[in-house]
Formats: C-alpha cells, sequence, structure tokens
C-alpha cells in the first residue's frame, strides 16, 4: 500500500485543532453540549435549530448537486468508477465538514484495497455512510432493500453506480437476488453493508441479519469488519440535531469465506459479530 493511503491513526478531514474548525455552520457556537442535554439553554437551543436548519438545506442541496454530476458523468463515461471517486473524494467529505466532523481511521494496512470484499459495518447515524466512503479507499457499493431502486432520483443513481439490491424474505426471489450479488461481487465491486439492519439507538452493537454473510459465502471474499464510533454524537438518530465532533473508525482483518457453505452462516455470523465488537471496543465503543 502506498504511504497515501497508511491509515494508522491518520486523521481525514482536519483543518485545525479548534473544536468545529472547518465547519461554514459551526464556527459561531464551537463545540456544543449533546444535542438532548436538558441544561441547554434556550438562546442556544435556538441558534443550534439554525445552524442545523442550514445544515440540513446545505446536505439536501449538496447531495442533489453530486448526485446529478454523478448521473451526468456515468451516462457519458457509462463506468461507475467516475461517479463512486466523486462521493468519496468530494461528496462525503463536503457533508463532514459541513457537520464539523473530524473523521480518524486506523488499520487497513494490510488489505488489497484492489481485491473485491465484503465491509461489515455497524450502525450509529445516517452520517455513517459519507464516513464510510471517506474511510475505505475503494470504489464501494452498498446493499440495499430491493425498494430503494424504485425511488425517483436516488434510485437512480443507486442503479447507475451498480449498487446492490437484496430482496427481503426467503422465497425465490431472495435467493435469486442474493445470488446475483454473490456474482456481482466476483466480478470486483466491494460492498458495504450495515447487518443490523437500523441504527442502534443505545450505542451497542445488535444482532445481525443473515443476508449480508449468504452474499459473502456466495461470493467466496473475504469479510472485513469496520467499527464505527462516535457519529451517534454527531447525528443521533430522530431528527436532525448535528453537533461538531470526533468520529473513530477501525477497519480490521478479513475474515474468510473460502469453502464455506449456507450451513456455516450462523458461525461465521458470531465470528465476525465478536470482531467487530473488539474492534468497536478498541475505539471507545460499547461492543455488543
Amino acid at each position: 500500500m502506498s504511504a497515501g493511503l497508511s491509515f494508522h491513526a491518520k486523521v481525514l478531514l482536519v483543518q485545525d485543532k479548534s473544536p468545529g474548525a472547518g465547519s461554514p455552520f459551526v464556527d459561531l457556537l464551537g463545540d456544543g453540549p449533546e444535542p438532548q442535554d436538558p441544561f441547554e439553554p434556550l438562546l442556544k437551543r435556538a441558534l443550534w435549530a439554525t445552524v442545523n436548519a442550514a445544515q440540513a438545506a446545505f446536505t439536501v442541496g449538496w447531495s442533489a448537486l453530486w448526485i446529478s454530476a454523478a448521473l451526468g458523468v456515468t451516462l457519458v463515461s457509462r463506468s461507475p468508477h467516475k461517479a463512486l471517486t466523486m462521493a468519496r473524494t468530494i461528496w462525503a467529505p463536503g457533508l463532514l465538514r459541513g457537520a464539523g466532523a473530524k473523521v480518524f481511521v486506523q488499520g487497513g494496512d494490510e488489505l488489497d484495497w484492489s481485491a473485491p470484499a465484503l465491509f461489515v459495518c455497524n450502525h450509529q447515524s445516517m452520517i455513517d455512510i459519507p464516513t464510510a466512503f471517506v474511510a475505505l479507499p475503494c470504489d464501494l457499493r452498498f446493499i440495499a432493500k430491493r425498494e430503494l431502486a424504485h425511488i425517483p432520483f436516488l434510485g437512480w443513481y443507486m442503479r447507475a453506480t451498480g449498487m446492490v439490491f437484496v430482496e427481503r424474505g426467503e422465497g425465490a426471489r431472495a435467493r435469486q437476488s442474493i445470488r446475483l450479488a454473490g456474482e456481482r461481487i466476483r466480478a470486483g465491486a466491494s460492498i458495504l453493508a450495515f447487518p443490523e439492519g437500523t441504527r442502534s439507538r443505545d450505542g451497542k452493537i445488535h444482532a445481525f441479519k443473515k443476508g449480508a454473510f449468504v452474499v459473502a459465502i456466495e461470493a467466496q471474499v473475504p469479510i472485513v469488519p469496520v467499527a464505527i464510533e462516535g457519529a451517534q454524537r454527531v447525528l443521533p438518530c430522530g431528527g436532525f440535531r448535528v453537533r461538531p465532533g470526533e468520529i473513530r473508525v477501525a477497519i480490521g482483518k478479513p475474515i474468510p469465506t473460502c469453502g464455506l457453505r449456507y450451513e456455516d452462516r450462523d458461525t461465521l455470523i458470531a465470528q465476525v459479530r465478536q470482531a467487530l465488537a473488539l474492534q468497536h471496543r478498541s475505539i471507545g465503543g460499547l461492543g455488543c
């Protein structure tokens, strides 16, 4: 790996060591208290509400701009590579700077970033998505519910950039979508999944759903655990109460799936969840 991709305690998106530096929205307020602090003065709450409204408008406008640009680039180039590079180098860093978030990444030096893999991440916040784009230096795609493919604009972008859609349930269509997802990964796509299925409200890593692991077994590609801590304090569940802060990411060692079969999925899930919990605790998280 080149020196530019050495991630041991590397700081990403830090322009200044002062709290909130680099964000056009938080400089006047500093590093505020927790979003639901009952002692937060009324005036300061009102100021934060104004700042968060501006941040929400920025998020929508920024995303619309770069999704449109990505669709145009993909249409012209006939390849999702440039669009995914734009997401990693422009869209995601812009959102994180707008939130006043500093991202610290450790691990990943021994990975071959050109090889396909399934990255499995705990889920704390919607800001996990741009965090993952910045922390993982590859053309990253996501496993998503099939319903998202039919949402105008967002669904167009997801289809154009090769996101992997999986049907829910155990029926024939679900099994077919698993096979197609496996083929996509074998063809060279690196995929990120949030196997908890929803954001954690208590900071702990909850039970995993099986779909992503069945995809990894189908594709016979390694699973790389990726722990995120701090995202829930930058953007908590419920509403849009953004506060500046640090987000820490730990990239683990790949866990092989070569030779595993469908019947091994529960053992694989337990192994990956245990590894992810250890990484999570190593960066200040609660683990399972």
